[in-house]
């Protein structure tokens, strides 16, 4: 298991905060006492092995932070929980009270959290292209080109309509058109490489040479991302992080496109059956670690990697909710957070509204992340989230 740190996000209510607290690892009664206190923060060490959570313990008890120790949910190592005032854990934390080569880059992290009022990375880097995501919101709009998907299938399976439709959402607004050629859905059938290709390498080809935005593909296949990165494409969107097909990180290497990998249990026509978690911070924060560490391991470098906690993808609808609340926790992976809420079915069932009903409901989510730090929004209503996402940013983050 690879060590990472991540800040527990603050609980709307004490006996959130609770709740919380134990599924993260502290006892109950020392989840009580923190609860009362306000001031305390709550940094999570997952991954370690038992020296370093020993060291880490000591140094805690000896500043005064509480500590509790447990094992991973996720296997592979100990969860340390250390809740402390934020002047105690500077302490805990600071440089000079770390020398050893494991915990060093683990120290130098929780720091960087603890002193930055946003902490989530802003800058997303690949091939020619370099994004800001602090100035403002990235609107990734979405162009399925496939005859199922769950909410637009069949509507841009005609690859003229496609390119008229990829035009319009930059004009309005969008920063990245995502193309996908494969539904994804809950129970979705897989869809074999050649017919992928012919869904989507003409539509790349036809729009690579008239937006002035990147393209991104949605597809999981190395073989996929090979064609569509050399027919135009920059950016590969893999809902497996990494992890369905074993030629995946190599393909994206060797392109030098950017890379979104999304947490997912299971594959699109069974991840539905598999839906309860221990603790599901715990798993996907564990789960997307791990992408990120394939990815280095291929030579894909952290600047061309954006995260996605897959909202909809092998998670129950108080998961998707659970996720949305805790979101500032993914800060800790140090890269940006991709959030795709549109139109999807955990908002038709805490809003009993149909597909076609739920643009509200995903602005709701988009203003939410914006605030909790999610920087980047794959969407289909590209016009309204342009707003939503710009008006959110605005009232979240000040300009200087």
């Amino acid at each position: 298991m690879i060590p990472s740190v991540r800040v527990l996000a603050a609980a709307a209510s004490p006996g959130e905060a609770v709740r919380c607290l134990v599924t993260a690892g502290v006892g109950e009664e020392a989840a009580r006492s923190l609860a009362a206190n306000g001031s305390a923060r709550v940094l999570l060490l997952e991954g370690l092995g038992a020296d370093e959570a020993r060291t880490i313990s000591a140094l805690a008890a000896l500043h005064g932070g509480a500590v509790d120790t447990v094992h991973s949910v996720s296997g592979g190592g100990h969860r340390l929980a250390v809740a402390a005032s934020l002047q105690i854990l500077r302490s805990i934390f600071s440089p000079q009270q770390f020398n050893q080569p494991g915990l060093a880059p683990l120290a130098d992290r929780a720091m960087r959290l603890l002193e930055q009022e946003s902490p989530s990375a802003t800058l997303w880097a690949f091939g020619r292209r370099s994004l800001d995501l602090s100035r403002r919101p990235c609107i990734m709009g979405i162009l399925n080109v496939t005859p199922d998907s769950f909410s637009d299938g069949n509507t841009y399976f005609d690859r003229f309509r496609a390119v008229d439709r990829a035009l319009e959402m930059e004009a309005e607004g969008a920063d990245i058109i995502d193309i996908g050629g494969e539904s994804t859905r809950p129970f979705s059938p897989p869809v074999d490489v050649d017919e992928e290709l012919r869904r989507v390498v003409p539509v790349v080809e036809a729009l690579a040479g008239r937006l002035s935005i990147p393209i991104s593909v949605d597809t999981y296949k190395a073989a996929v991302v090979r064609a569509t990165m050399n027919a135009g494409a920059e950016i590969a969107n893999d809902i497996s992080g990494l992890t369905f097909d074993d030629a995946m990180s190599a393909a994206v290497a060797e392109s030098g496109a950017g890379l979104v990998v999304m947490h997912t249990r299971g594959t699109p026509d069974s991840m539905q059956l598999s839906t309860g978690y221990d603790d599901i911070m715990a798993d996907v924060v564990s789960f997307l670690g791990q992408s990120l560490h394939r990815a280095r391991a291929a030579g894909i470098p952290d600047e061309r990697v954006v995260i996605d906690p897959g909202i909809g993808f092998g998670k129950s609808v108080a998961g998707n909710l659970e996720i949305l609340r805790r979101l500032s926790e993914f800060a800790g992976l140090g890269r940006p957070v991709l959030l795709g809420t549109s139109r999807k079915t955990f908002i038709g069932k805490v809003l009993g509204r149909e597909v076609d009903e739920r643009l509200f409901g995903t602005a709701a989510t988009v203003a939410l992340g914006v605030a909790r730090g999610a920087s980047i929004f794959r969407v289909h209503d590209v016009k309204a989230m342009r707003d939503v996402a710009d008006m959110a940013h605005a009232i979240a983050y000040p300009a200087d």
